[in-house]
């Protein structure tokens, strides 16, 4: 009885993984096999162990075959059985890798190699009877074998799906030539008449590197395979300087085209055999020129897939671009906008369910035509209050705030992003997008948008080394979750920063009418709030957490104040059929220079203690929930190091503030905490046996940072 899969695979879909199955199995034996035959120093056949040794957990034994196979190519003697028994041993190593589940520990695949080589190296040489120099060479040996291993390693687990070319991190990047020139050295020594094929892949290489890459890859490539060249014939170091001479040639004319990049380098290459009047001076000449040519004749199907790996001729990305940095914005708005509709929409079940149960509890009590009456109301009621929560989406003042922040954005650097784009690739964090913005007051601030499912996002050294990068020192980054992707932003750390303390008394139980919320916008401004609701107790605290919070919500969103404050206002309005009103008394200060903002939609007058004493800010303004259009009343002043800004609510100042100034003298240089409990313990002996309100109290003292 065939039982089905509940989820199978299509057939194509099989033997397409079978195929690359198949095929990365036949790879990685030919690098087995590829390293074990190659040698160097005229007999050392190091890198074949440390391919075994850091070869993929599915793929080590089809390596291991390959080895075995290129050692025994070697000839039949002691030699190639000391080699045979490194082999076995590194295959039961990377065995125990795959066992224990070391794979990802380069550390314990690098050791796997080493013990390999040193051990059968030493046996070797102890039952032959080698001489000490035998020794020191089975020594050199063993750290050339550990450190291909590393180099091979790297290489192997490099990120390959997720990266374009450009975006490899330097380290992988290096490692992955430096496997390619390992792997060229050990064909190095195959010769066709006046042709040396390990030249010629070696001048295309380079080529190819410097042409789609602009220069860096084939910078590296050039070096690397030189190096290889030069160890395999010692007598011909002219060939390392030429291929790296060669590359800076080459990339001088890369905007003139292939041809004339080929004929740069084929100059160069020349002049090189021509000065160094060797032998095969004339071999590796011909060898790099036919090269050459395979890089002028590569087809165009080839030449688009290089281009979209190196991503030289598109932008795929933009990271700069002025639409991307507005979509993360919006996005940010519509989050926002939907919380806020959600809360009006709670409130409005809320309240619909507690005034449906007081019209049931009348029902025996009054009239059909009142119960009908009050019936209707209330369905008009909540008709109203739905409209006022889908408007919430769709506030053009709003927008308009975004529109002035993007405004704002002067500079994107592209130059930056990129930089943060292959940084980030070193902590396993890839990107969708990155946007580096200096605003037209030189601070800078970086977003990077990334799946929300990413790790290390909270790493504390990514601000240093971002910093690092822009030349700015940024504070620790902040994330931001939506539905599937999370965005990770830096801000440059400012000039200043505050010391704050406040302190609350409630008037009737556990409840403060009064909230208090301290937002950091990330942009170099801290924003004080106090929000009193009317009365006391939990309506006046429903009136004031509401206020607050969704004033709050909404600038941390990036909408300005004035559209904040209509946004909340209409909730206030559409709360209750009762009145509901909170006061809005608010503080924002520049970290970078000290400008602070009041802004005061019915609050009481705030203080600022400077040094020629207190200065009181009092400002005619209208409270939030009772008229529509109302709007802040604005006061700009200057704080200075160690100057305070005091805010409090009515409760301090009711009935008189007649001891406020006096108390505000006395608090001296004392940290801001201990200032609100001294303020609000005098306005509680102010009060004496009087009807007390709520009472809150901030204190802010701008600190150098």
């Amino acid at each position: 009885m065939k039982i089905k899969t509940k989820f199978p695979i299509p057939s194509a879909l099989r033997n397409n993984r079978q195929l690359a199955h198949l095929t990365k199995a036949l790879l990685y034996g030919a690098l087995g096999f590829v390293l074990s035959v190659g040698n160097v120093l005229d007999g050392l056949h190091p890198f074949g162990i440390a391919a075994v040794a850091v070869a993929k957990r599915r793929y080590f034994a089809y390596c291991a075959v390959g080895a075995v196979l290129g050692t025994l190519l070697t000839g039949l003697n002691a030699v190639s059985a000391r080699y045979l028994c490194a082999v076995a041993l590194a295959t039961l190593g990377a065995l125990a890798s795959a066992a224990f589940r070391f794979n990802d520990r380069p550390l314990f695949s690098v050791a796997v190699a080493l013990a390999a080589c040193l051990v059968t190296g030493l046996l070797y040489d102890l039952k032959t009877n080698q001489p000490p120099a035998a020794y020191l060479l089975t020594a050199g040996e063993t750290v050339l074998c550990s450190g291909a291993a590393a180099v091979f390693y790297r290489a192997l687990h490099a990120n390959y799906k997720q990266l374009r070319l450009n975006a490899l991190p330097a380290n992988d990047l290096a490692c992955i030539l430096i496997a390619l020139a390992l792997v060229l050295l050990n064909t190095a020594r195959l010769q066709l008449g006046p042709w040396f094929p390990a030249v010629t892949v070696a001048a295309a290489a380079v080529l190819t590197s410097v042409f789609y890459d602009s220069g860096k890859t084939g910078f590296f490539a050039a070096a690397a395979f030189g190096f290889a060249l030069a160890v395999c014939y010692p007598d011909r170091l002219f060939m390392a300087g030429s291929l790296t001479c060669a590359a800076v040639a080459a990339s001088l004319c890369v905007p003139a085209g292939t041809v004339f990049t080929a004929l740069a380098f084929t100059a160069c290459t020349a002049f090189f055999a021509v000065a160094s009047g060797a032998e095969t001076a004339l071999p590796f000449f011909v060898s790099s020129a036919v090269g050459a040519l395979l890089f002028v004749l590569l087809p165009s199907t080839l030449t688009e897939r290089l281009e979209d790996l190196a991503d030289r001729r598109r932008d795929a990305k933009n990271d700069g671009s002025l639409r991307q940095s507005l979509v993360l914005k919006l996005r940010f708005a519509g989050s926002a906008m939907a919380a806020i509709s959600e809360s009006v929409e709670q409130v409005r079940e809320k309240i619909n369910e507690i005034t449906r149960r007081e019209n049931s509890r009348l029902r025996e009590e009054i009239s059909e035509q009142e119960y009908l009456c009050r019936e209707t109301v209330l369905e008009k009621t909540n008709q109203l209050r739905r409209v006022a929560s889908d408007q919430f989406f769709s506030i053009a003042d709003m927008l308009e705030d975004l529109a002035f922040e993007f405004d704002e954005a002067e500079v994107f650097d592209a130059a930056a992003s990129g930089r943060i784009r292959r940084l980030l690739t070193e902590y396993d964090i890839y990107p969708h997008s990155i946007s580096a913005v200096e605003d037209r007051y030189g601070r800078m601030r970086v977003e990077i948008l990334t799946d929300r499912s990413t790790e290390g996002l909270d790493n504390p050294a990514l601000a240093s080394e971002i910093g690092k990068l822009c030349s700015r020192y940024f504070d620790s980054g902040s994330v931001t979750q939506f539905q599937n992707d999370a965005m990770l932003s830096f801000f440059e750390r400012p000039n200043y920063r505050l010391d704050i303390g406040f302190s609350q008394h409630s008037a009737e139980g556990k409840l403060c009418g009064d909230t208090v919320k301290i937002i950091n916008d990330r942009k170099g401004h801290t924003i004080l709030i106090i929000s009193d609701g009317m009365g006391t107790g939990s309506r006046a605290a429903l009136d004031g957490a509401m206020g607050a919070g969704l004033l709050s919500k909404l600038i941390n969103a990036g909408f300005g104040f004035d559209s904040a404050l209509k946004v909340v206002n209409c909730a206030l309005l559409v709360k209750s059929n009762d009145e509901s009103l909170a006061t809005l008394d608010i503080a924002n200060i520049d970290l970078f220079t000290g400008k602070t903002e009041l802004l005061k939609a019915g609050a009481p007058a705030g203080f600022l203690l400077k040094a020629d004493g207190v200065t009181k800010c009092e400002l005619s303004s209208m409270p939030a929930g009772i008229l529509r259009g109302i709007e802040f009343a604005r006061r700009t002043a200057v704080l200075r190091p160690e100057e305070k800004i005091v805010l409090v609510s009515d409760g301090v100042c009711e009935p008189d503030e007649t001891w406020l100034p006096e108390a505000l003298l006395s608090l001296g240089d004392r940290d801001a905490q201990t200032c609100a409990d001294h303020l609000l313990a005098e306005a509680l002996a102010a009060r004496g046996n009087r009807k007390q309100d709520d009472m809150s109290v901030i204190v802010a003292t701008l600190e150098r940072n």
